[in-house]
């Protein structure tokens, strides 16, 4: 017998998409239908109920960009069909290929009740089978798809909408109709044998035996009575859905999930709606089916607590039974490169504290599958909030090198491990297909070690979640031969079993760096700047508000601290904080920032003025960890700061800054061309530092994520000069780019051995990269860049592929090159990428350059990305250590301030350590008075400190993040042991 094997796909392919899965439906009824155009921003569910509408019908336009229509249709159910399996049929335009990109519904009762949504690929809505008529409300969302067929084209749909663009979409189906289950049933027997035996090897005997079997199933079913025919075509396929697996086979755990990013191709209201018509779409899905769905972002259950209440009872009934499990301790799916220390930490208290509070539920892992890359201080920060293990999947997104492992410990900075998985299957929107669970079992890295991976299922990225077809293949492919094995677990259950499966995995130390996505770190530099000033002026709020509460008995702001706090949180979500997201949401984040500055300085102001108290003497307040000139950290005092250098013109033209500890020289062309360390007789310079240098910026793919090494190859340096005069103690140069105009500022402080650089940008490029660059006459093999609470040290060679590809880095406040007993850094006020690399000398060895990526100008998703104003600062620390790195960093971020009064202000704690660093003083949550400190390790080394209370203290306890102990009490006098890069938080009580 000849092989026909492919007319039998052929023919299967057919029959099955365009006879069989259409005729699940029967006899369909068109509804009545009226519409209501909401005339701009959504409205409650009330408002839309009275609202008046119009008669309507299939093939009407409806919906501008992001605007909403609600749609009344209204269902007249025959008599015969009482009993039956009733349900409506609504397609608002959409197209199958892009769940979550387009127009989506949720469905409503005529008394404002949440039903289900309606998605591409998810258009049923369950009705009653009670004859008579049943009306349902639809708010339908017009959201444009701004990727498009195409991808990555410059748009403006994703700015704020206009109320009168044209319509984007026309009502394609409302129907009602019965559901023939038992045809169901047989499409989905067909489509799971279809797709696992496209897996099998071609000369598979399981495979000749599915094909044979789906065959005889094509030969009995009649194709003018499907449901007539379904069940004796579902006969046909019994022993072949009925062979169970092998033993060997791969365990894998399905865990429902909706990816919902807080905001990306859609503002943040817009993920509110989202997140509604998903979470009715799984609390509707768990009354009749039997599954776990894992809710990851503390934030989007608060938002449907506050938004949609009736839909927030439900959840939490279904958290209550098992069916949905909040999971991943944070408060949204952040960003883990660029949010400071404190903030991380914060991420993972307010979520953990949210689930506690409102679920009483103790998370166990950190769920993260889309950030662009993991901080190397995760770990410490995982085990320290009271987790223990953690899941990524975003790593398969690397270009250049496949990460090794599927299941491993992760070691951090500080040497904490935490048990990881990394999916197989390469997707957290998996729909648990033969591809998907073929690709789990083979690409798993573990195989001979260990036997489980997670799948987590369900439409993400613009939401759905799971769907009844999805379950379906779950089921089926519970015990199949020739498929892994699908089990609808927990994560708890996957991660438990999985530690007791495994249980010597490998090591893997350090940062999870993303091959990819390397222009997060620079993209939406405002956005940037807005975070970071953030953080800092949170500091400030919370250092001040408590000294001015222990101090003065002034009441301190808890619920105003906690609100900012939160939104701060959010934006620091993946696909905000990294620069991602479409216009609207970046202009919506610059006003943010700009409304929580305001509120910061509020509190900072009222409680260093009722610190300093009245009179007429300049009281000067150092909220950074390190003493300033006479300035305490913590504290405050009557010292000035002295002025800077006062520049001075050489006969040759070159301009020189002096103050005794270092002598910068500025040459014609405004550049620096040395930098004389006197204190070591020793020159700074490889060549001409603060150069900034263009380069074209035309990634392959992911225009604001991605910059692609390839950029390197074609460089312009800025040269030209346009002016450059004296300005007080200060050299002011001016340079013009094409449309672009850059003013500098340079000044050389007294007592510093540092060159301070303003750089004022009016930028106005398109696809353009912009570095500044600092040659540094240094051998050094790798660098330091400050991380959440320490730094990471990352080669300057490119000796492996791995070494390779990190040409492109993330620092915080400081990056850090040094020899055995000499070095420099870098620090910056709002600059995240970097490059380090190394160059010849011409008297041979090598001299180590650090480049600052100070702006692009990506396309996509908003294609005016940083056009218009920027200051960034940054500076150039001579001869520093790390610790000295450390120090300028906090400086540069944290800017005395000085009031009229007659207090100094004694700080309410003092270290004797330099290298243990406080990154937040505040007052416990639980509102008890006691205060709360949280100190590192800064350098890398074991350390031992005495920290001091100045005010009367019974004990100090040692605890978690969530400030619950986990030692016991001590004296307050006790020293502290810790080791390298340790985090620890401190419960202070007071007498």
């Amino acid at each position: 017998m000849h092989d026909d094997r492919h007319i039998v796909e052929q023919r299967l392919d057919r029959v099955l998409h365009q006879r069989i899965k259409p005729a699940q439906h029967t006899e369909p009824r068109p509804m009545d239908i009226a519409v209501w155009h909401t005339p701009g921003e959504p409205v409650p569910v009330t408002e839309a109920l009275n609202a008046t509408y119009q008669p309507t019908h299939i093939g009407q336009p409806w919906g501008p960009a992001w605007g909403t229509a609600w749609f009344r249709l209204t269902a007249t159910i025959p008599e015969r069909w009482a009993g039956h399996t009733v349900e409506a049929l609504i397609n608002l335009g959409s197209t199958p290929e892009r769940p979550g990109f387009q127009c989506e519904g949720l469905c409503y009762t005529p008394d404002g009740t949440p039903l289900k949504a309606i998605n591409p690929l998810n258009t049923h809505l369950p009705l009653p089978a009670t004859p008579g008529t049943h009306t349902i409300y639809v708010e339908a969302a017009a959201n444009p798809d701004i990727l498009g067929p195409r991808g990555f084209q410059p748009t403006d749909l994703g700015n704020h909408p206009t109320p009168d663009g044209p319509p984007l979409y026309q009502l394609r189906q409302a129907d009602i109709a019965l559901r023939h289950t038992e045809t169901a049933a047989l499409f989905h027997d067909a489509e799971v044998l279809d797709q696992l035996m496209r897996q099998l090897p071609e000369n598979s005997p399981r495979r000749h035996e599915i094909l044979r079997a789906l065959e005889r199933m094509l030969d009995t079913l009649d194709l003018h009575d499907i449901p007539g025919t379904a069940t004796t075509a579902r006969n046909q396929l019994t022993d072949a859905l009925t062979s169970p697996a092998h033993p060997s086979a791969h365990q894998i755990s399905a865990v429902g999930h909706a990816h919902i990013d807080s905001a990306w191709l859609w503002p943040i209201r817009e993920t509110i709606r989202k997140i509604a018509r998903t979470l009715a779409n799984v609390t509707t899905l768990l009354d009749t089916h039997d599954f776990h769905f894992a809710m990851s972002q503390a934030q989007q259950l608060a938002w449907i607590k506050t938004h949609h209440p009736q839909l927030h009872d439900r959840v939490r009934h279904h958290i209550n039974n098992g069916g949905i499990v909040p999971v991943g301790g944070m408060w949204v799916e952040s960003d883990t490169n660029m949010p400071g220390g404190e903030a991380l930490a914060r991420q993972l208290i307010h979520g953990k504290r949210f689930y506690l509070d409102e679920y009483g539920i103790e998370t166990r892992e950190v769920w993260l599958p889309d950030s662009f890359g993991y901080s190397a201080a995760l770990p410490q920060l995982i085990k320290q909030s009271g987790n223990h293990w953690f899941l990524t999947q975003k790593l398969s997104w690397n270009q250049t090198n496949r990460f090794p492992h599927h299941t491993f410990h992760w070691e951090g900075i500080d040497g904490t491990r935490i048990f990881t998985h990394f999916p197989p299957a390469d997707t957290y929107n998996a729909e648990i297909t033969g591809a998907e669970l073929a690709r789990a079992q083979n690409n798993f890295a573990e195989h001979g070690y260990a036997h489980h991976s997670l799948l987590p299922f369900g439409h993400g990225d613009g939401g759905g979640g799971p769907t009844r077809d999805m379950l379906e293949r779950a089921h089926r492919t519970h015990n199949l031969e020739g498929s892994p094995q699908v089990h609808l677990h927990t994560p708890t259950q996957f991660f438990t079993t999985a530690q007791n499966d495994h249980t010597h995995p490998a090591v893997y130390t350090g940062e999870l760096y993303l091959e990819g996505h390397r222009g997060t770190y620079t993209s939406q530099a405002r956005t940037k700047q807005g975070n970071r000033r953030s953080e800092h002026l949170l500091r400030e709020a919370e250092l001040w508000a408590t000294t001015a509460t222990i101090t003065t008995g002034e009441p301190y702001p808890y619920d105003e601290l906690d609100d900012i706090w939160k939104q701060v949180l959010l934006h620091q979500f993946h696909d905000i904080l990294p620069g991602s997201s479409i216009a609207w949401v970046h202009r919506e984040a610059e006003t943010t920032y700009t409304h929580l500055a305001q509120r910061l300085n509020t509190l900072i102001t009222h409680a260093q003025r009722t610190l300093a108290g009245h009179g007429d003497q300049p009281i000067t307040f150092n909220a950074a960890p390190h003493t300033h000139h006479d300035i305490p950290a913590l504290g405050a005092t009557t010292t000035r700061t002295p002025a800077p250098t006062t520049p001075q013109r050489q006969p040759d033209g070159t301009i020189t800054l002096d103050n005794g500890l270092i002598r910068a020289t500025l040459d014609t062309h405004g550049l620096i061309n040395a930098v004389h360390d006197h204190t070591t007789d020793r020159e700074a310079l490889a060549a001409p530092a603060n150069l900034l240098q263009i380069h074209p910026d035309h990634p392959n793919h992911w225009d604001a994520w991605d910059i692609d090494g390839f950029y390197r190859h074609t460089v312009t340096d800025l040269t030209d000069l346009d002016s450059l005069d004296i300005v007080d103690n200060t050299v002011v140069l001016q340079r013009t780019y094409q449309n672009s105009t850059i003013t500098q500022t340079l000044s050389v402080p007294a007592g510093e051995k540092r060159v301070d650089i303003t750089t004022d940008i009016d930028w106005h490029e398109s696809e353009k990269l912009l570095k500044a660059a600092f040659p540094l006459d240094i051998h050094a093999d790798h660098s330091a860049s400050e991380t959440q609470f320490g730094h990471v040290k990352r080669p300057t060679h490119t000796n492996t592929s791995w070494d390779n590809a990190r040409f492109e880095i993330c620092a915080h406040r400081y990056i850090h090159v040094s020899e055995p007993d000499y070095g420099h850094a870098l620090v910056n006020d709002a600059t995240y990428g970097h490059d380090v690399t190394r160059h010849t000398r011409d008297d041979d060895g090598t001299t180590t350059t650090i480049r600052l990526s100070l702006l692009r100008a990506p396309r996509f998703p908003d294609p005016d990305t940083d056009h218009g104003h920027h200051t960034l600062r940054y500076a150039l620390c001579i001869g520093a250590d790390i610790t000295e790195a450390a120090r300028q960093g906090y400086r540069i971020n944290l800017p005395t301030r000085t009031h009229h009064g007659t207090n100094p202000v004694t700080p309410l704690i003092t270290l004797d350590n330099a290298g243990v660093i406080v990154e937040a003083l505040k007052l416990a949550d639980d509102r008890s008075g006691d205060l709360i400190v949280r100190l590192y390790e800064a350098r890398g080394a074991q350390a031992r400190a005495h920290l001091t209370t100045n005010f009367p203290a019974t004990t100090i306890t040692r605890t978690d993040l969530l400030e619950r102990p986990t030692h016991d009490p001590q004296p307050p006098d006790t020293p502290l042991q810790l080791r390298p890069f340790e985090i620890r938080t401190l419960r202070i009580t007071r007498a």
